[in-house]
């Protein structure tokens, strides 16, 4: 999702990247700005605190002759007290400004030597009012931190209060031909790899078995026939997963996942699902990919991402890996550990497959 402004000639070196969610609603445009608390920290992150809600519009430019790359984010609302902050290191300089009426705009301007790795910046929504974007090619500490307002002050905590297994009825799931398809269900990891470990000791594999497991009761409910590559606590690799699913002949083989960070980071979260080529299989990851966050509006959506990971890139058929959540963040370890989220992600999973099946078989 690209904001591409290419079309005017004064825009025509600009390329955008990714900026926010679709869970994320415009607000209407208010005199203050959205924009809350930032922060450039000394390893090469944006950090943003915004007013919950808030949809954002991020660019890049390349250097010219004089200046150096530069990245700027565009928030609703003016700013009352346009600025510029004196950079060190290898950033330039910050700018705080207000390039129209009712907007703030945020300039991170580097220095002409820097050379970003602009086609893999991403801004991405770690929660309902935090951002942050990774400058991919910038060193590490060749600048010290650089910052305006509390980052975690005032940040939104999620209540779940409202998930109810009840929601979750089998009647409102895509019907298609009974018999006709067959799914492989490939939960992650297993016996000695437990996969990703997170926060008081939250395992991928005991989470992921159990959502394959309803994932599988679901489709076969609905005369899916279903193949688990494993059904129990054992140990797996990766080449009998793959040699099980081409062996099956299936329609569609779907990888269950759930995610971590490295350093165990408790601010990133999200829900994110991988293909590897083809048009299938792009609409079978983009089908689960919508259902889930249907089923999870509160989480950051971070997208459907091509990958090369060997049980979607070696599996004959449509392939899809879905990442549910990440056991080491603070919101998804907290809905990870409740089987009425796991319940309603198998669900959203199990939905998103029939309804690829019902339009690209």
């Amino acid at each position: 999702m690209f904001k591409d402004q290419s079309l005017k000639s004064k825009l025509a070196l600009f390329t955008g990247f990714i900026f926010c969610s679709n869970l994320f609603i415009t607000l209407p445009l208010k005199s203050a700005s959205a924009l809350a608390a930032w922060a450039l920290t000394s390893n090469g992150s944006l950090k943003l605190r915004t007013s919950s809600g808030t949809k954002l519009d991020a660019f890049y430019q390349s250097s010219t002759i004089n200046k150096g790359e530069r990245v700027w984010i565009d928030f609703p609302g003016e700013l009352s007290r346009p600025r510029t902050i004196k950079g060190n290191g290898s950033v330039k300089e910050i700018r705080l400004g207000k390039p129209s009426k009712g907007k703030t705009r945020l300039v991170i301007e580097f220095l002409p030597s820097v050379e970003l790795e602009h086609s893999k910046l991403r801004l991405i929504g770690t929660s309902p009012n935090n951002w942050e974007l990774k400058f991919v090619g910038l060193e590490s500490n060749s600048f010290r931190s650089i910052e305006e307002g509390n980052i975690l002050r005032n940040s939104i905590k999620r209540t779940y209060e409202k998930i109810k297994i009840q929601d979750l009825d089998i009647s409102t799931l895509p019907n298609v031909p009974y018999g006709k398809y067959k799914v492989v269900i490939d939960p992650g990891h297993g016996g000695s790899d437990p996969g990703a470990v997170g926060i008081n000791g939250l395992r991928e594999t005991d989470i992921v078995l159990e959502v394959s497991k309803s994932v599988s009761s679901f489709l076969t409910n609905k005369g899916v026939e279903t193949i688990l590559t494993r059904n129990f606590e054992r140990t797996l690799d990766l080449q009998p997963r793959v040699t099980k699913a081409n062996n099956s002949q299936a329609n569609a083989f779907v990888s269950i996942h759930a995610n971590a960070t490295r350093g165990k980071r408790k601010d990133v979260n999200g829900l994110e699902t991988y293909y590897y080529s083809g048009y299938k299989g792009y609409s079978l990851a983009k089908n689960i990919q919508k259902q889930i966050l249907i089923f999870s509006p509160q989480s950051p959506d971070r997208g459907v991402r091509r990958s090369r990971f060997y049980v979607i890139r070696k599996t004959s058929m449509p392939a899809a890996l879905v990442e549910i959540g990440f056991v080491t963040g603070m919101f998804d370890a907290d809905l990870l550990r409740q089987k009425a989220y796991r319940d309603k992600m198998s669900f959203a999973i199990a939905k998103g497959i029939l309804n690829y099946l019902s339009v690209s078989n």
